[in-house]
C-alpha cells in the first residue's frame, strides 16, 4: 500500500485528528534535509495540513525542513509544528525580498494563500502582485528551487463571486481540460505568472502543478473561507440557545450531490504532485473521492453538538447565515467565556458570507479521474472528514 492511500484508509479509522499528529522535539529533527518548502499561507487551511504532514518522518520527499510564511504573528495552534516561521506581508514587495530572499535552500514552493478585495479586477492585482513578489525573492536565490504549488479551486469552472448569474458557468462534473470562462478571475493571472516564471527559468528545470479543489474541510480560524468553523460556531450558538439547527441554505444545496476537500488530502495531493514526475506542468481537481448530501451532513453537525436536529422545511423562507447570526457577538463572548475557550471574536471565526455562497446554490461535481490516472489515489470519507475537524477545533478549544 503506497503513501496515499495509507493515510486515507489511517484516515478513515479514526474520527478525531487532534492529537493524532506526532509530536516533536530537537532530537526527532533530521540533521540534513532531502527537501525544503516554503509555505505561503501557512496558517490557513491547507497551510496549516502542510505544516503538521510535510515534517513527519514518512513524507515522500522527505525528510523535509519547512519556511512557514503568514501575515499575522504565529498562532498558538500552530506552535507545535517543527516550521520556521517567518512572519511577512507577501503584499509588500521591499519586505518580501528582505525576509525570503535568504532562503536560498527553498527547493519547493506550496501557495496556499489569497487576498479578498471588492472586486475581482482588485484580486487579480493584489494576488498577483503576491505571487510575484515571493517568486522574484525565492526564484534567483534559491538554485535547488524545483517545483512550485499553486492552488486555486472551483472557481476557474464557475466563475469569480461577482459574477455569479452573470457569465454561464460550466456543466458539471468539471473536468480540467474546460476552457477558462470568458471573465475576470484572479486564479487565471496566478496560473499566467507560474508560467511566465517557469518558462523564464532557462537551463534549470523548475516545474509547477495547479490544485483545485471544492469547498474546503479543514481547520484554521484565520481563514477567510472556512465553511465547516462557520457551521460550527452556528451550532454552538444553537446550543448555548437552546433552539433546534435549522439549516441556512436553499432547497437546492440541501437535497443535491456535493463534493468537498479535505484539508490533509489536499496537502498530499500537493506533496504527490511535487515529488512525482507525472504530476508535473498539470492542473488537477482535488476532492475527496466520494459525493454527499448536506441533508445527511446536517444531522452529523447536529448530533456533535447535542443541538436538536429539524428537517429542512423546504416551504420556509430562507434565512441566511448572515442574518442568524447578526447581533450574536455577545452571545459568542459568553461561550468563550463559560466554555474557558481560546479568545476569539465572532467575526474572527464566522464567515457567515462564505456558508451563503456555498449553500445558496446546486451541486458542483467534479471528477478526481485525471488524478487517479496520474497515479494519485488518495481518498476521505466526507462525514468521517467532517467529525474529524469538528474534534479538532474542540480540541484547541475554538469551539465548546
Amino acid at each position: 500500500m503506497n503513501w496515499w492511500s495509507a493515510r486515507a484508509v489511517g484516515a478513515a479509522k479514526i474520527f478525531s485528528s487532534f492529537g493524532a499528529q506526532k509530536k516533536f522535539d530537537e532530537d526527532d529533527l533530521p540533521k540534513t534535509y532531502e527537501s525544503v518548502a516554503l509555505i505561503v499561507g501557512v496558517t490557513g487551511i491547507v497551510g496549516n495540513s502542510l505544516a503538521e504532514i510535510l515534517p513527519l518522518s514518512d513524507t515522500p520527499g522527505g525528510p523535509w525542513k519547512v519556511y512557514g510564511v503568514a501575515r499575522r504573528p504565529q498562532p498558538s495552534w500552530s506552535a507545535e509544528h517543527p516550521v520556521q516561521y517567518i512572519q511577512c506581508d507577501v503584499s509588500d514587495e521591499i519586505e518580501t525580498l528582505s525576509k525570503l530572499s535568504p532562503l536560498t535552500d527553498v527547493t519547493h514552493i506550496f501557495w496556499v494563500t489569497w487576498a479578498n478585495r471588492p472586486t475581482e479586477s482588485e484580486c487579480c492585482h493584489a494576488n498577483g502582485a503576491m505571487l510575484r513578489h515571493v517568486l522574484s525573492a525565492v526564484v534567483p536565490n534559491a538554485p535547488s528551487l524545483r517545483h512550485v504549488c499553486l492552488q486555486t479551486g472551483h472557481k476557474h469552472y464557475i466563475g469569480p463571486f461577482e459574477t455569479f448569474g452573470k457569465v454561464k458557468p460550466h456543466d458539471p462534473p468539471f473536468t480540467e481540460d474546460m476552457p477558462r470562462l470568458d471573465a475576470p478571475n484572479f486564479y487565471h493571472t496566478l496560473e499566467d505568472i507560474l508560467l511566465e516564471t517557469t518558462a523564464g527559468r532557462g537551463e534549470q528545470t523548475l516545474t509547477w502543478s495547479v490544485h483545485r479543489p471544492a469547498v474546503i474541510f479543514g481547520f484554521s480560524p484565520h481563514s477567510m473561507m472556512n465553511l465547516i468553523g462557520t457551521l460550527c460556531v452556528y451550532a454552538a450558538i444553537c446550543k448555548y440557545e437552546n433552539t433546534p439547527l435549522k439549516f441556512p441554505g436553499t432547497p437546492a444545496a440541501w437535497n443535491c450531490y456535493s463534493v468537498a476537500s479535505d484539508a490533509d488530502l489536499i496537502a498530499e495531493h500537493q506533496i504527490w504532485a511535487a515529488v512525482d514526475p507525472n504530476a508535473r506542468n498539470e492542473a488537477f481537481n482535488c476532492s475527496n473521492g466520494d459525493v454527499f448530501k448536506w441533508k445527511h451532513l446536517w444531522r452529523i453537525l447536529a448530533e456533535q453538538f447535542g443541538v436538536e436536529y429539524v428537517e429542512f422545511d423546504e416551504s420556509e423562507e430562507r434565512v441566511s447565515m448572515v442574518e442568524r447570526m447578526k447581533g450574536k457577538e455577545r452571545v459568542w463572548g459568553e461561550i468563550v467565556k463559560a466554555e474557558g475557550l481560546a479568545p476569539t471574536k465572532l467575526e474572527e471565526v464566522a464567515v457567515c458570507w462564505f456558508v451563503d455562497v456555498i449553500l445558496g446554490g446546486e451541486c458542483m461535481l467534479d471528477s478526481m479521474n485525471k488524478s487517479k490516472e496520474h497515479g494519485f489515489l488518495g481518498f476521505r470519507n466526507t462525514g468521517t472528514s467532517l467529525i474529524s475537524w469538528i474534534d479538532k477545533m474542540k480540541g484547541y478549544k475554538i469551539i465548546p
